[in-house]
């Protein structure tokens, strides 16, 4: 055995409740916009903002949120599938080969920055009545809290993988290589300890096991880098005045974030989209440039006030 072994992820689908399983994925995107209303909602009352305002908030960024990441996948890594399958931009279901529930597979954080923005222009300009960037501003701080769930949320998929590695990073990712109904048949296990037992007891687990190669978990690396852009935005936000420069916090958020982003691609496996035609860089990093092109004017030109 090697350490290349030091841990198997095959976790369940979710909680199974009996008459319902609330899956990983699903609970994740919950606790990310529940805490994000909560922070939001400490922001407001610090600014004496109306608490109604906050809901119709709430509303607007979930469904930006979505709809945003759900187009920006189509557009920027599928477009050559859903152009030959429409319906299945909008709806859960596979229509060919046969009928199939799939949900809502595809969703892309670039598509989501874009539809979060033009969602705040129309909402700063109809219900807040204030400049959009006062309000980009301040939900950074949640979106990046939120951005930790949602990567935990594709570590319990196994999805957005890492590429191979032999470090003692390195995770075999059981339900990158089988579906999930054989993935079951494989084993649960998630430790060390567990998966060196099982492979000393069940030799089928053991020949299983090996066609699994171990990858880095591009997921964890986000989240746990996410983790500081968040506390970063957090404490500028409450114990500095960076609040009062006009599109600072929006600035520090989009060069930390998208510089994450960028450099967690180089061990990613290929997400697919446009890298081929262009090269050098995959989809997700030629799509992270412009945020952090835009983050460091917003920063240099805080100290004035900006308007979009």
């Amino acid at each position: 055995m090697t350490h290349a072994l030091n841990f198997v992820w095959n976790p369940s689908q979710g909680i199974d409740l009996g008459f319902f399983v609330i899956r990983f994925y699903s609970l994740m995107f919950v606790i990310a916009f529940g805490l994000g209303w909560y922070i939001m909602k400490n922001i407001f009352e610090r600014e004496n903002e109306s608490l109604e305002k906050l809901d119709s908030l709430f509303i607007w960024i979930v469904l930006s949120t979505l709809i945003g990441a759900r187009l920006g996948h189509v557009l920027f890594y599928d477009w050559e599938y859903f152009r030959n399958h429409l319906l299945e931009i909008f709806l859960p279901f596979r229509f060919t080969p046969t009928f199939e529930f799939t949900g809502y597979q595809g969703l892309a954080s670039h598509g989501a920055a874009i539809s979060i923005i033009i969602a705040m222009y129309y909402f700063s300009k109809k219900i807040m009545k204030k400049p959009l960037l006062w309000i980009l501003d301040r939900i950074v701080i949640p979106v990046s809290s939120g951005a930790i769930f949602v990567r935990l949320g594709n570590f319990f998929n196994s999805e957005i993988v890492g590429k191979e590695t032999t470090s003692t990073f390195g995770v075999r990712f059981v339900r990158d290589q089988f579906s999930p109904s054989d993935a079951v048949n494989v084993t649960h296990l998630s430790t060390p300890k567990e998966a060196y037992h099982a492979i000393a007891t069940n030799p089928k687990f053991a020949d299983l096991l090996q066609q699994v190669p171990a990858k880095h978990p591009a997921q964890l690396y986000e989240a746990f880098c996410y983790l500081f852009v968040f506390v970063i935005l957090f404490f500028l936000y409450w114990k500095t005045d960076a609040r009062e420069k006009s599109g600072y916090l929006l600035g520090i958020f989009l060069v930390l974030l998208w510089t994450i982003r960028f450099v967690v691609e180089y061990v990613k496996e290929s997400q697919g989209g446009f890298e081929s035609a262009l090269g050098l860089f995959s989809t997700g990093q030629w799509l992270s440039i412009p945020f952090i092109l835009i983050g460091l004017y917003l920063i240099f030109a805080a100290e004035k006030p900006v308007h979009l």
